[in-house]
């Protein structure tokens, strides 16, 4: 046997490497009121054709038949449909081409045209063969996200997610620098855990450029914001100091004029005895644009962290929500105490802790039980929440026991006892 010496292979360090596969160019098409011609009507179809509709696309559809939510798109003349199968020259005049049917011959043949017609085409059975890939795509705000990792369609949506949600929830920061209108935002941080706050008042906090923050906001967040942001605190600490609400509507109007984005960062809802209005208004009259966010109001998500439903079935089938700032004496006093006592349903009392006992002597003067359940949920859904039960006739005596102080949120009724029979609280 002779040995041909030209036909050993070559020694590892002399191979010729594998050419790196080129890279795609991403680009932006504008298709509106282009042609785009979509061939298949399946689910392909079904993920794609919504997307160039929001474009504004011409779409045809080419397909023998389609899924029930294709056809009601053709039904809506969202797209036109041709029920056949593809024809060489239907992608005469076309910008962009789908190429999604279950005939790889029709598939193939088509793609050709596409070559040949210099026509952008995506083909969902060999993406090798396309001149095109359609990226993983979301949208926040006005952002797309488009998102390409070459033949790995899993890996694009997971990164395409991630950029997303971190745009939606304000934790990947993307503030607006061309075309920022200056204004406020009256954001309802929630009851005080951070992670309450919602998405959209997460994101605002993001792109803002002065915060001005009560002590009642979920402070962590502002630990997150970017050394820039001016942050004032408008803190109105009980028996403590405190900015008057005419130097808070102030410093907003100020700012805002300025031309920086604000953000007014409040606990709970602005609404919810958050004095948001009084600042809406103030905002109004100077001219400056203002967005209110709700929150997460206090009055129903504390109780709720304490294992207490403030309605339950055959219970409460009702709850009012009650400010105790003033004394039921007071003459300031806009509540029916009276009325109140006669409800069968749940109270849940705001800023009542230093009103509490004469609150409860006039719920038991009016009709309500003593011995009715009360539960008083101190700093709610924080790390330093904690609760403690009482009756109407024992509360006052046991919020002094215990230096109950705000922020506390009082919930009196019989669902106070619900959590405990289940095993909540």
């Amino acid at each position: 046997m002779t040995r041909n010496d030209d036909a050993r292979p070559a020694p590892a360090h002399a191979r010729t490497p594998e050419p790196a596969p080129a890279t795609a160019y991403p680009v932006g098409l504008r298709l509106a009121g282009r042609r785009v011609v979509v061939l298949g009507g399946g689910q392909v179809a079904q993920r794609r054709l919504p997307g160039l509709v929001a474009a504004g696309a011409d779409v045809l559809l080419i397909s023998p038949s389609a899924t029930p939510s294709v056809e009601a798109m053709a039904t809506a003349g969202e797209v036109r449909w041709e029920r056949r199968r593809y024809r060489p020259g239907d992608l005469g005049g076309a910008w962009y081409a789908l190429i999604s049917t279950d005939d790889p011959e029709a598939n193939a043949a088509a793609s050709a045209e596409a070559e040949t017609s210099r026509v952008w085409c995506v083909r969902s059975d060999d993406a090798g063969a396309a001149t095109a890939w359609t990226p993983a795509t979301g949208r926040s705000e006005g952002v797309t996200v488009a998102v390409l990792t070459g033949q790995d369609p899993r890996r694009s949506a997971a990164v395409r997610d991630a950029i997303v949600e971190g745009l939606r929830d304000g934790t990947l920061a993307a503030p607006r620098h061309r075309a920022r209108t200056p204004g406020v935002a009256l954001v309802g941080g929630g009851p005080g855990d951070p992670d309450l706050i919602t998405v959209r008042g997460r994101r605002l906090l993001a792109e803002a450029d002065v915060v001005i923050a009560d002590r009642l906001g979920p402070r962590d967040l502002l630990d997150e914001l970017p050394p820039h942001v001016e942050v004032i605190d408008a803190a109105k600490i009980p028996y403590g100091r405190f900015m008057a609400q005419e130097a808070i509507n102030n410093a907003l109007i100020e700012h805002a004029k300025a031309g920086r984005a604000v953000v007014r960062l409040k606990g709970g809802d602005p609404y919810v005895f958050g004095r948001g209005m009084e600042e809406a208004e103030a905002l109004a009259e100077a001219g400056i644009p203002c967005t209110v966010v709700p929150g997460i109001s206090s009055s129903i998500s504390v109780p709720a962290a304490a294992g207490i439903p403030v309605t339950h079935r055959g219970v409460a089938h009702e709850f009012t929500v009650v400010s105790g700032h003033v004394a039921p004496d007071d003459p300031r006093s806009l509540v029916d105490w009276a009325a109140l006592a006669r409800l069968q349903g749940t109270l849940v009392l705001l800023m009542a802790v230093d009103k509490i006992g004469p609150i409860s002597e006039a719920l038991v003067a009016h009709g309500r039980a003593p011995e009715t359940p009360v539960a008083v949920v101190q700093e709610g859904t924080t790390a330093a929440q904690r609760r403690v039960d009482a009756t109407l006739a024992t509360v006052a005596r046991r919020v002094a026991d215990e230096g109950v102080r705000p922020p506390a949120v009082i919930v009196i009724g019989e669902v106070v006892t619900v959590g405990r029979r289940t095993g909540g609280g």
